[in-house]
């Protein structure tokens, strides 16, 4: 983002009297995080970790912006303990999510990466046999703003949408996902099954082995929610060993750039991205524009987007 965006954004910050720096260059360095916190009331953050230890020594924090919609990157105890408050910036990137969800399924089906290899090194479409959407049944693993969005597209490509939650979303009704009570149950019916889950304690590692074996032979599995989710090394297995016939990751349980011994790297019909569902030009300036407003919202005593902790 320009200066000149930055500076239009930042400046009813700046009009009501108070002080706004930014540092162009990420870091991960608890030293250096420690040192841009140090005085500040508020501090403005994307996906980068924020630990507790910068937290704790941030006397002056009292609210974190973070500006993605996940917060499990920052310490929510350390923030419960300080009374810090959390806004987050969901919505922002529902739209740019869901088509990459359908971009990922459309790739793995059609074979469309393989294709431009066999056309530009002189081959044919020989072994490129895709399979269509329409008529597949598509199971939707959570079903807030993303989840319901990509339900809408698959949809909308003619497949049966299922979903499952915890609790049932009107706009996902509407959208035509049917829900069922059981997660299993919908692993066992899905052709395509895209995860859209948060990470925290309930669902770290809830994808197993034995929830890859519980889907249907020559399925696919696609993941733009978040890594810590799944068991990557049974999943690696499950798409070598022929019983899913393909999978599109974008998130992993580590930030790319992946080593070079990670399981996924080396696994049969895997389509992985470096974590670039959210990363559209459209997405960032959504995203911009509402990091700002909440912490303008905050200064003027009338927080949004506020996080439970």
């Amino acid at each position: 983002m320009s200066e000149e965006r930055i500076s239009q954004l930042s400046a009813p910050i700046r009009e009501r009297g108070h002080e706004f720096v930014y540092f162009g260059e990420k870091t991960t360095d608890s030293q250096e995080l420690a040192r841009r916190s140090a005085g500040a009331d508020v501090v403005m953050i994307a996906n980068n970790p924020y630990p507790a230890s910068v937290i704790e020594g941030a006397d002056a924090l009292k609210m974190i912006a973070v500006a993605f919609t996940g917060i499990d990157h920052v310490s929510s105890d350390a923030c419960k303990a300080k009374g810090v408050t959390v806004c987050n910036c969901a919505g922002y990137s529902d739209v740019s999510v869901a088509e990459l969800v359908l971009g990922l399924t459309i790739d793995v089906l059609r074979k469309v990466v393989a294709g431009d290899v066999a056309t530009r090194s002189g081959k044919t479409s020989a072994g490129l046999t895709g399979r269509e959407i329409a008529g597949k049944t598509v199971g939707i693993v959570g079903t807030g703003h993303i989840g319901t969005q990509v339900g809408r597209l698959f949809a909308a490509f003619g497949a049966h949408v299922l979903g499952y939650a915890r609790h049932e979303n009107p706009e996902a009704t509407a959208a035509g996902v049917k829900y069922v009570s059981d997660l299993n149950e919908l692993l066992k019916d899905s052709d395509i099954v895209s995860l859209h889950l948060p990470s925290n304690a309930a669902t770290r590692g809830m994808f197993t082995a034995e929830k890859f074996a519980l889907m249907p032979k020559g399925s696919v599995f696609i993941n733009c929610a978040r890594g810590a989710i799944v068991d990557n090394e049974a999943l690696a297995k499950a798409l070598n060993s022929g019983h899913l016939a393909g999978a599109g990751i974008d998130v992993f349980d580590m930030e790319p750039p992946l080593p070079s011994d990670y399981a996924l790297l080396h696994a049969t019909n895997a389509l992985l991205t470096p974590h670039v569902a959210f990363l559209t030009e459209e997405a960032m300036e959504r995203r911009a524009v509402i990091e700002f407003g909440n912490v303008v919202a905050w200064l003027d005593g009338k927080p949004e987007n506020v996080c439970s902790l």
